[in-house]
C-alpha cells in the first residue's frame, strides 16, 4: 500500500471492536408502522405537505424544504398518514413528525426498482443538483447537511478535489465498510455524478487501513472511472473528520471557520455518493439507509437495510434482543453518539448505528480536579484548548469561548477520551457550541 497518510495534528487511537464487519447488509423487514421527522437535516426542517388520512406510496413527497438550508423528507412505505404530531425522535425532544400506518407495498412509478447497474453519465450539473435536491439526501455520515446546497460551489470559488470519505473511524460502527464491499460500483458511479456536479476532474476516496478488502476492491473498480482514485489511510482518529481528511489526502489546511471549498475540496460520505446513485440512475429518494447494530453483548452484531423511520427497537431485535446487562442504547458511535433515552424512537437519515453498552461502560466516572496534564490540547485535531473551552462554557463566559474558536471544535471527544481526571470536555463543548452559535444567529 505504500506510505500510509494521515493528518498531522492530535488524534487518538481507540481499541477497535468492527464486530460486524464481515457480516453482510441484511434488509430489516417492514414494520407495520413508521415515525418520520421532518426535521432530518442540518438547518430548518421541512414542511409537511401531507395530512391526516392521506394515503401515500413509498417514495413520495410528505415534506418540502422551507429554507435554503434544508431537505425534502419523502415516505419510506406504502400507506395511510395515520397522524401528525409531536413525536420524541433519535434527539430526546419531542418533534414535529407523520406516523404512517403501513399498507402494501405501493412505489411511487418513476423509482427504478432493479438491481441492474446504470451508468449513464450524460446529465448536466444542474440536472445532478436538482435530481439529488429532488430526492432529499443529506450527508449520511452524520452531519445530515444538504447534499445539493454542497454540490453548488459559491461564486468566486472553484472546487479542484472531491473527497470521498470512507474512513468509518468510531470504533464500532461497519456499516460504510460494509457498502463500499456490496456496493462498490453503485459508489464509484455516484462518484462520478457528483464529479460531474462540481466540475471537478479528481476525486479521491480515502480509507483507513483496517479496511483492506474494500482498498483493494474498490481500487480495483476505479481503474474503469476516470479521475477517480483510492488511498490507504492509517488508522488513526478523528481521521473522517473532513478538515483532517483533506490534511491528509491534499496537505492542504481549511482556516479557522472556513469551508472545505475554500481550499478547493468537497468532501462526501459514501454513503451519500450511493444515494446520490440511486437519485440520479433510479429516481429514488432517501427513505432508506444501513444502519450497524453492534456491541461486545449484542448476539449477532449486523449490517441492516432499514426504512428511514422504523423503530430502533426492531433493529435491536433483529439482532438477537436486548442483553441483560444493557446499561446504555448510544446512537452513533461511543465517541461521538449520543445516549438514547429508550429503543422506540425511529432511525433517520442520519442514523449510521446503533451501540449498546454493557452496565460497566455505561456509567459515568467521578470527575476529578483538572490536574493541567495538557492531554486534551496534545489530542486535540482543531489545535484547541478543550480544558478552557470547557471552562468558559461551564461559567457562561460565552463571549471569551467564541474569541477562543469554540465553533471549530468537531466534537469528535479525543478530549474527553484522552482525561485522566475524566472530565465530561465533550458535554461542555457541546453546550458552549450551542450557546455560542445561538448568539452568532441572534447577532447576524
Amino acid at each position: 500500500m505504500g506510505i500510509l497518510k494521515t493528518f498531522i495534528l492530535g488524534g487518538v487511537h481507540p481499541e477497535e471492536h468492527k464486530l460486524s464487519a464481515g457480516v453482510a447488509i441484511r434488509e430489516l423487514p417492514v414494520p407495520e408502522q413508521v415515525v418520520v421527522p421532518f426535521g432530518q437535516n442540518l438547518g430548518a426542517p421541512s414542511k409537511p405537505v401531507v395530512k391526516r388520512g392521506e394515503k401515500v406510496k413509498a417514495g413520495q413527497l410528505i415534506a418540502e424544504a422551507s429554507s435554503f438550508i434544508s431537505a425534502n423528507v419523502h415516505a419510506p412505505v406504502s400507506g395511510t398518514i395515520s397522524k401528525i404530531d409531536n413525536v420524541m425522535d433519535v434527539s430526546g425532544y419531542k418533534r414535529p413528525c407523520a406516523v404512517i400506518t403501513v399498507e402494501g407495498n405501493e412505489w411511487e412509478e418513476e423509482i427504478d426498482l432493479s438491481e441492474t447497474l446504470v451508468t449513464k453519465e450524460d446529465y448536466t450539473a444542474q440536472e445532478i443538483i436538482e435530481k439529488v435536491k429532488k430526492a432529499g439526501i443529506v450527508g449520511m455520515g452524520g452531519a445530515t447537511f444538504p447534499t445539493h446546497i454542497k454540490l453548488m460551489v459559491p461564486k468566486g470559488k472553484k472546487a479542484e478535489y472531491l473527497i470521498i470519505n470512507g474512513v468509518e473511524c468510531e470504533p464500532y460502527l461497519t456499516s460504510d465498510h460494509r457498502l463500499m464491499l456490496e456496493k462498490g460500483e453503485e459508489i464509484l458511479v455516484g462518484i462520478r455524478l457528483l464529479m460531474i456536479a462540481l466540475g471537478v476532474e479528481k476525486a479521491m476516496i480515502g480509507i483507513e487501513n483496517n479496511k483492506p478488502d474494500a482498498i483493494e476492491y474498490l481500487t480495483t473498480l476505479s481503474k474503469k472511472y476516470k479521475g477517480i482514485t483510492v488511498h490507504a489511510l492509517k488508522v488513526k482518529y478523528p481521521q473522517g473528520g473532513e478538515k483532517q481528511l483533506i490534511k491528509a489526502l491534499t496537505n492542504r489546511e481549511v482556516p479557522s471557520g472556513k469551508l472545505p471549498v475554500e481550499v478547493g475540496c468537497v468532501v462526501q460520505n459514501v454513503g451519500t455518493a450511493f444515494a446520490v446513485y440511486e437519485a440520479v440512475q433510479k429516481n429514488k429518494p432517501l427513505i432508506d439507509r444501513v444502519v450497524t447494530v453492534t456491541g461486545k453483548a449484542v448476539k449477532t452484531p449486523s449490517n441492516f437495510k432499514v426504512r428511514i423511520g422504523t423503530p430502533v427497537r426492531n433493529l435491536i431485535e433483529a439482532a438477537g434482543g436486548l442483553p441483560e446487562n444493557t446499561g446504555m442504547i448510544i446512537n452513533g458511535g461511543p465517541m461521538m453518539g449520543k445516549a438514547l433515552i429508550n429503543p422506540d424512537v425511529p432511525i433517520v437519515k442520519g442514523s449510521s448505528g446503533i451501540l449498546i453498552l454493557e452496565d460497566e461502560f455505561a456509567s459515568r466516572p467521578i470527575e476529578n480536579p483538572c490536574i493541567r496534564c495538557s492531554k486534551c490540547t496534545n489530542v486535540c485535531p482543531m489545535g484547541l484548548e478543550p480544558y478552557l473551552l470547557s471552562r468558559l462554557a461551564r461559567t457562561k463566559h460565552y463571549a471569551e469561548a467564541e474569541k477562543e474558536n469554540i465553533m471549530d471544535c468537531i466534537e469528535c471527544g479525543s478530549c474527553q477520551y484522552t482525561c485522566p481526571a475524566d472530565i465530561p470536555l465533550l458535554d461542555y463543548l457541546r453546550l458552549g457550541k450551542s450557546k455560542v452559535g445561538e448568539i452568532i444567529r441572534k447577532r447576524n
